[in-house]
């Protein structure tokens, strides 16, 4: 007999009355062991919702959420709402006491039974946050960061088995976020723990995630490791969400050299190259964008503009023609 999968929902539906009817629906969603599941998509497609529900904190009007078989029930039979081998972090911060320690906020969830246990498990939580060096700061010093560090590690500290992570990047300085996405993974790792993450912005999970969950207009749309879902997505929606690519009209793709019966060609920025030829050079760049260690370089050609990445910075100035050849591109 096969063992029960892990997390199921299994055609969840939550509709929330109003004029655009946004929640959930028929969601059919396997989430695997000791893994960071990722769900992504625009406002108001259902992210958040799906989350409450996996966790327990949402009853679905329809299907129904297993852990390891056993059906989770929500706040209408539960006093309680969530699983006791669960636990949620959001990006409000505001449950955390503001007048004590990092340490004590954290051992405070801990009974005081077995004092030595409290310890140890206390230290672990704070060391998996790297918090150690500030265990003895006032929560009311810290900064959005580390505030989320200590709601983390408040969470770790009661040993779940899956952790749901809302928006957890929001309140964290650009910095330093790669930083807690490592730590994440660590635990993830040493753990065994399993994450689900809601974020509304793909870049921040593409690197830590294993499995990505791409929700639309509240239905599931695609799943899939990053690398695939990034290189080969399904669907338009899926490539527009996580590349800001370049999307032009079947017409239009024949300056390209393109002949297709699809409407539309999705173009990553990365797949054009500009090429040495003897044949005229059509494209002009008419705008350039500074990043850092790379540039946008905007390629116009009649009523078409195309945005390609270049990282020998000022090599294509404003005004200078150009021939490019793409290295691939998507139909749809």
């Amino acid at each position: 007999m096969s063992a029960a999968p892990f997390l199921k929902a299994s055609g969840v539906t939550k509709i929330f009355q109003g004029k655009h009817g946004t929640g959930v629906r028929y969601v059919d969603l396997e989430i695997k062991p000791k893994q960071i599941t990722a769900i992504i998509g625009e406002s108001g497609s259902g992210k958040s919702t799906l989350l409450r529900i996996l966790y327990g904190l949402l009853s679905p009007q329809e299907g129904e959420v297993t852990f390891k078989g056993e059906r989770i029930i929500g706040p209408e039979e539960k006093l309680i709402p969530g699983h006791d081998k669960m636990k949620m972090v959001t990006q409000d911060t505001n449950d955390l006491n503001p007048h004590a320690s990092i340490w004590d906020n954290i051992a405070s969830l801990l009974p005081n039974t077995d004092l030595v246990a409290k310890q140890k498990l206390t230290a672990q939580a704070v060391k998996q946050m790297n918090l150690m060096h500030l265990s003895e700061k006032n929560v009311t010093l810290l900064s959005g960061g580390e505030k989320q560090r200590v709601a983390i590690a408040r969470a770790l500290v009661k040993k779940p088995e899956v952790l749901f992570l809302d928006e957890p990047f929001n309140q964290v300085d650009t910095s330093f976020r790669e930083g807690l996405q490592e730590d994440i993974r660590r635990v993830v790792k040493e753990e065994g723990l399993t994450v689900v993450i809601v974020s509304h912005d793909p870049t921040e999970v593409l690197s830590m995630a294993d499995e990505l969950v791409v929700l639309r207009n509240g239905e599931l749309v695609e799943t899939g490791h990053p690398v695939e879902v990034y290189n080969q997505p399904k669907n338009f929606y899926t490539a527009g969400l996580l590349a800001n690519c370049n999307v032009v009209s079947s017409e239009q793709a024949k300056l390209l050299n393109i002949r297709t019966n699809y409407s539309k060609v999705v173009i990553y920025p990365q797949w054009i190259k500009v090429v040495n030829s003897f044949t005229p050079k059509k494209w002009e760049v008419t705008d350039t964008l500074f990043k850092g260690a790379f540039e946008e370089v905007f390629l116009t050609q009649g009523d078409v503009t195309l945005k390609m990445l270049n990282f020998e910075l000022d090599k294509y100035p404003v005004g200078k023609k150009l021939n490019i050849q793409l290295t691939r591109y998507l139909v749809y």
